[in-house]
């Protein structure tokens, strides 16, 4: 970087459980969220000096400041992102870059969701794609395991392990949607729904809310802040489509790595423990590539070794990732951080990576879009 940017610290973070709460609005999930960051960080409410809320579907204008309203009315800047599943982790990396920049000492990132049931339509109303089929996620994510299976030779076994590890992993994990531990053998013989990926390979959709509070140094002390409990956000970067990126289903997850890895001076040997948007199980294997962390094509090989498990070399989704966590489309972002947190602290309980010292996070959002942001101690 040519200016000269701040340390940013990951002070507080908050999570509702992802699940379905009919009772309970977007602003409730929420508002739950943020009272949480901020008792985790040790401020209340007029600290913060501006948020930036992550969102897909819409609940009215200026959701972002109808959630926080109802905490106080503070003059409080609020910024709403829409950038599909990334939503939640763009408005993180815009927080980081308003504390660097100095902009402000105290900024709110979170997102919440309430997920309709059923599949999920990326594309316009009147768009041809609605009537072809051919955006239903879970039908592009099948194409791409297809490819992926030929090309590498694959097994169908090494994709459901992905579910199957998750959902073991989430019933370590109070916060998670489901709690219920699935055989290899279930996950492949329940109903499919884009082959090769059966009803157990897709995530479920949901409701939830996350979020994190940033800081400055300067912030943490004023606050008293204990240093011990600071993460700091080491690296960031975001992408969009390229036309190369149809040379691989990685690229775009490299090309966003690359950014974040340059920034932290750190390279994918140095991560301790990972989280990949496996929204289908197959993008599971597939973004452990992009991240570097495996040799292309040697991800499915890695997975069924056992070496994404909470004590193998590459530790992966630990509370569950999108297939067992839920998937509340604004509110995954931030969830994903929730969980490096606790591992960097050494507060993940069951779940802990032994000696976890940089956590990294990759992201994907329908566009395409992909974020990745790496935390360390």
């Amino acid at each position: 970087m040519s200016v000269n940017l701040r340390s940013v610290y990951v002070a507080g973070i908050g999570l509702h459980p992802f699940g379905r709460f009919p009772e309970k609005s977007v602003h409730d999930l929420a508002r739950t969220s943020v009272l949480e960051a901020m008792k985790d960080a040790g401020i209340v409410y007029r600290d913060l000096q501006a948020a930036y809320f992550g969102h897909v579907y819409y609940y009215g204008m200026s959701v972002g400041e109808t959630v926080l309203n109802g905490l106080g009315l503070t003059g409080l800047p609020v910024f709403n992102i829409n950038n599909a599943c990334s939503s939640s982790s763009s408005a993180f990396e815009l927080a980081y870059w308003a504390v660097a920049s100095g902009a402000w000492d105290v900024v709110l990132a979170f997102g919440a969701e309430r997920v309709p049931r059923g599949p999920i339509s990326v594309t316009a109303e009147d768009s041809p794609s609605r009537f072809m089929g051919t955006d239903h996620m879970m039908a592009s994510y099948a194409l791409r395991a297809r490819r992926y299976m030929e090309q590498f030779g694959c097994p169908p076994e090494a994709f459901a392990h992905v579910a199957e590890k998750a959902h073991r992993n989430a019933v370590l994990n109070p916060y998670a949607q489901y709690k219920k531990v699935f055989t290899i053998e279930e996950i492949l013989n329940s109903r499919m729904i884009a082959d090769p990926l059966t009803l157990y390979q897709c995530c479920p959709t949901s409701e939830g809310a996350s979020a994190c509070i940033l800081v400055s140094r300067d912030a943490a002390r004023k606050f008293n802040m204990p240093s011990k409990r600071l993460i700091k956000v080491s690296g960031v970067g975001i992408v969009t489509s390229d036309l190369d990126d149809r040379k691989g289903d990685h690229l775009i997850a490299w090309r966003a790595a690359k950014k974040a890895y340059d920034m932290a001076g750190l390279g994918p040997q140095d991560v301790d423990v990972v989280q990949v948007h496996d929204a289908a199980t197959n993008a599971g294997i597939f973004q452990l590539e992009g991240l570097g962390l495996v040799e292309r094509g040697k991800g499915w090989q890695l997975e069924l070794s056992g070496g994404t498990e909470i004590n193998g070399s590459v530790p992966t989704n630990t509370d569950g990732g999108l297939q067992a966590m839920g998937h509340p489309l604004g509110a995954t972002g931030t969830r994903m951080l929730h969980e490096l947190v606790l591992q960097l602290r050494g507060e993940a309980g069951p779940r802990q990576v032994k000696d976890a010292k940089v956590g990294i996070a990759e992201n994907s959002g329908a566009g395409e879009v992909c974020t990745v942001i790496i935390l360390n101690k």
